[in-house]
Protein backbone atom coordinates (compact mmCIF):
# COMPACT_ATOMS: atom_id res chain seq x y z
CA UNK A 1 0.00 0.00 0.00
CA UNK A 2 1.82 3.07 -1.28
CA UNK A 3 -0.99 5.07 -2.93
CA UNK A 4 -4.08 5.75 -0.86
CA UNK A 5 -7.14 7.85 -1.67
CA UNK A 6 -9.60 8.71 1.10
CA UNK A 7 -13.03 10.24 0.73
CA UNK A 8 -16.27 10.69 2.62
CA UNK A 9 -18.63 13.36 3.87
CA UNK A 10 -17.43 16.27 5.98
CA UNK A 11 -16.44 15.59 9.59
CA UNK A 12 -15.70 11.89 9.15
CA UNK A 13 -12.02 12.26 10.01
CA UNK A 14 -10.51 12.20 6.52
CA UNK A 15 -7.67 14.56 7.42
CA UNK A 16 -6.85 12.82 10.69
CA UNK A 17 -6.75 9.41 9.02
CA UNK A 18 -4.83 10.73 6.00
CA UNK A 19 -2.16 12.31 8.18
CA UNK A 20 -1.82 9.10 10.19
CA UNK A 21 -1.51 7.02 7.00
CA UNK A 22 1.02 9.47 5.59
CA UNK A 23 3.24 8.91 8.62
CA UNK A 24 2.67 5.14 8.71
CA UNK A 25 3.46 4.70 5.03
CA UNK A 26 6.09 7.45 4.86
CA UNK A 27 4.28 8.99 1.87
CA UNK A 28 3.34 12.63 1.23
CA UNK A 29 -0.17 13.77 2.18
CA UNK A 30 -2.34 16.08 0.07
CA UNK A 31 -5.67 17.54 1.13
CA UNK A 32 -7.55 18.32 -2.09
CA UNK A 33 -9.32 21.23 -0.35
CA UNK A 34 -5.93 22.90 0.14
CA UNK A 35 -5.20 22.38 -3.55
CA UNK A 36 -8.58 23.65 -4.76
CA UNK A 37 -8.97 26.74 -2.57
CA UNK A 38 -6.28 29.31 -3.33
CA UNK A 39 -5.94 32.90 -2.09
CA UNK A 40 -7.44 33.94 -5.44
CA UNK A 41 -10.46 31.64 -5.09
CA UNK A 42 -11.12 28.09 -6.24
CA UNK A 43 -9.12 26.71 -9.12
CA UNK A 44 -10.92 26.08 -12.41
CA UNK A 45 -11.84 22.39 -12.71
CA UNK A 46 -9.28 21.62 -15.45
CA UNK A 47 -6.42 23.14 -13.42
CA UNK A 48 -7.62 21.31 -10.30
CA UNK A 49 -7.65 18.02 -12.22
CA UNK A 50 -4.20 18.73 -13.70
CA UNK A 51 -2.64 19.42 -10.29
CA UNK A 52 -4.30 16.38 -8.69
CA UNK A 53 -3.13 14.19 -11.59
CA UNK A 54 0.42 15.49 -11.18
CA UNK A 55 0.43 14.41 -7.52
CA UNK A 56 -0.93 10.94 -8.28
CA UNK A 57 1.60 10.24 -11.04
CA UNK A 58 4.23 9.66 -8.37
CA UNK A 59 5.16 6.33 -6.76
CA UNK A 60 3.51 7.02 -3.41
CA UNK A 61 0.94 9.37 -1.91
CA UNK A 62 -1.99 9.80 0.45
CA UNK A 63 -4.70 12.02 -1.05
CA UNK A 64 -7.86 12.98 0.77
CA UNK A 65 -10.89 14.86 -0.37
CA UNK A 66 -14.50 14.47 -1.28
CA UNK A 67 -14.12 14.99 -5.04
CA UNK A 68 -15.50 12.03 -6.94
CA UNK A 69 -15.18 14.06 -10.15
CA UNK A 70 -11.45 13.35 -9.84
CA UNK A 71 -11.99 9.57 -9.62
CA UNK A 72 -10.10 8.87 -12.84
CA UNK A 73 -7.00 10.80 -11.74
CA UNK A 74 -7.05 9.92 -8.02
CA UNK A 75 -9.19 6.89 -7.13
CA UNK A 76 -8.28 4.82 -10.18
CA UNK A 77 -4.55 5.35 -9.57
CA UNK A 78 -4.71 4.29 -5.91
CA UNK A 79 -3.67 0.96 -4.42
CA UNK A 80 -6.37 1.44 -1.78
CA UNK A 81 -9.52 3.59 -1.79
CA UNK A 82 -10.88 4.30 1.70
CA UNK A 83 -14.54 5.34 1.93
CA UNK A 84 -15.51 6.82 5.29
CA UNK A 85 -19.25 6.12 5.17
CA UNK A 86 -20.58 7.12 8.58
CA UNK A 87 -24.29 7.46 9.51
CA UNK A 88 -25.85 10.88 8.91
CA UNK A 89 -26.65 11.68 12.59
CA UNK A 90 -22.99 11.17 13.53
CA UNK A 91 -21.86 13.36 10.64
CA UNK A 92 -24.23 16.16 11.66
CA UNK A 93 -23.07 16.00 15.28
CA UNK A 94 -19.44 16.20 14.17
CA UNK A 95 -20.13 19.09 11.76
CA UNK A 96 -21.74 21.09 14.56
CA UNK A 97 -18.88 20.34 16.97
CA UNK A 98 -16.18 21.14 14.41
CA UNK A 99 -17.91 24.32 13.21
CA UNK A 100 -18.17 25.62 16.77
CA UNK A 101 -14.43 24.93 17.29
CA UNK A 102 -13.58 26.70 14.03
CA UNK A 103 -15.80 29.69 14.76
CA UNK A 104 -14.17 29.99 18.18
CA UNK A 105 -10.75 30.11 16.47
CA UNK A 106 -9.59 26.81 17.97
CA UNK A 107 -8.99 25.05 14.64
CA UNK A 108 -7.20 26.27 11.52
CA UNK A 109 -7.92 24.90 8.07
CA UNK A 110 -8.86 26.16 4.61
CA UNK A 111 -12.51 25.77 5.59
CA UNK A 112 -12.09 27.44 9.00
CA UNK A 113 -10.60 30.54 7.40
CA UNK A 114 -13.76 30.97 5.26
CA UNK A 115 -16.37 29.95 7.84
CA UNK A 116 -19.06 32.27 9.22
CA UNK A 117 -22.04 31.54 11.48
CA UNK A 118 -24.36 31.84 8.50
CA UNK A 119 -22.25 29.54 6.35
CA UNK A 120 -22.08 26.96 9.12
CA UNK A 121 -25.68 26.89 10.27
CA UNK A 122 -28.17 29.38 8.87
CA UNK A 123 -27.92 29.98 5.13
CA UNK A 124 -29.65 27.90 2.46
CA UNK A 125 -26.19 26.52 1.57
CA UNK A 126 -25.02 26.05 5.16
CA UNK A 127 -22.70 23.18 6.02
CA UNK A 128 -25.53 21.36 7.77
CA UNK A 129 -28.04 21.62 4.92
CA UNK A 130 -25.40 20.80 2.34
CA UNK A 131 -24.26 17.76 4.31
CA UNK A 132 -27.82 16.40 4.48
CA UNK A 133 -28.51 17.07 0.80
CA UNK A 134 -25.20 15.61 -0.40
CA UNK A 135 -25.44 12.60 1.90
CA UNK A 136 -28.77 11.65 0.37
CA UNK A 137 -27.86 12.40 -3.25
CA UNK A 138 -24.20 11.32 -3.41
CA UNK A 139 -24.22 7.91 -1.70
CA UNK A 140 -25.80 6.01 -4.64
CA UNK A 141 -23.36 7.65 -7.07
CA UNK A 142 -20.44 6.91 -4.75
CA UNK A 143 -21.47 3.27 -4.56
CA UNK A 144 -21.42 3.03 -8.37
CA UNK A 145 -18.08 4.84 -8.67
CA UNK A 146 -16.52 2.76 -5.89
CA UNK A 147 -17.67 -0.44 -7.64
CA UNK A 148 -16.14 0.83 -10.89
CA UNK A 149 -12.89 1.61 -9.07
CA UNK A 150 -12.85 -1.85 -7.44
CA UNK A 151 -13.39 -3.34 -10.90
CA UNK A 152 -10.10 -1.75 -11.96
CA UNK A 153 -8.27 -3.72 -9.27
CA UNK A 154 -8.16 -1.03 -6.58
CA UNK A 155 -8.72 -2.41 -3.07
CA UNK A 156 -11.74 -0.68 -1.51
CA UNK A 157 -12.07 -0.27 2.24
CA UNK A 158 -15.50 0.99 3.36
CA UNK A 159 -15.46 2.09 7.00
CA UNK A 160 -18.90 2.79 8.49
CA UNK A 161 -18.01 3.97 12.00
CA UNK A 162 -15.18 5.47 14.04
CA UNK A 163 -14.75 2.04 15.67
CA UNK A 164 -14.27 0.46 12.21
CA UNK A 165 -11.63 3.11 11.47
CA UNK A 166 -9.77 2.22 14.66
CA UNK A 167 -9.87 -1.50 13.84
CA UNK A 168 -8.59 -0.84 10.33
CA UNK A 169 -5.82 1.40 11.67
CA UNK A 170 -4.77 -1.37 14.07
CA UNK A 171 -4.66 -3.88 11.23
CA UNK A 172 -2.75 -1.47 9.00
CA UNK A 173 -0.24 -0.60 11.74
CA UNK A 174 0.61 -4.28 12.12
CA UNK A 175 1.76 -4.38 8.53
CA UNK A 176 0.76 -6.34 5.47
CA UNK A 177 2.42 -9.64 6.44
CA UNK A 178 0.47 -10.01 9.68
CA UNK A 179 -2.76 -8.80 8.05
CA UNK A 180 -2.46 -11.38 5.27
CA UNK A 181 -1.72 -14.16 7.79
CA UNK A 182 -4.81 -13.22 9.83
CA UNK A 183 -6.92 -13.04 6.65
CA UNK A 184 -5.68 -16.48 5.53
CA UNK A 185 -6.44 -17.91 8.98
CA UNK A 186 -9.96 -16.49 8.85
CA UNK A 187 -10.62 -18.12 5.49
CA UNK A 188 -9.31 -21.53 6.56
CA UNK A 189 -10.97 -21.65 9.99
CA UNK A 190 -14.32 -20.14 9.08
CA UNK A 191 -16.14 -17.12 10.57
Amino acid sequence: MRKVALFGPPATGKTTLARWLSKQLDQPHTDLDDLLFTDDGPLPLEEFRRQAAEITRTDGWVVEGNFSKLADVVWHRADVLVWLDFPLPLILYRIIRRSLRQLAGREDSAQARRLTWSAAFFSRRSLLRTAIRKYRSNRPRYARQVAETAGLGVEVVRLRSPRAVQRWKSETAKGPAESHLREAARHTTGP
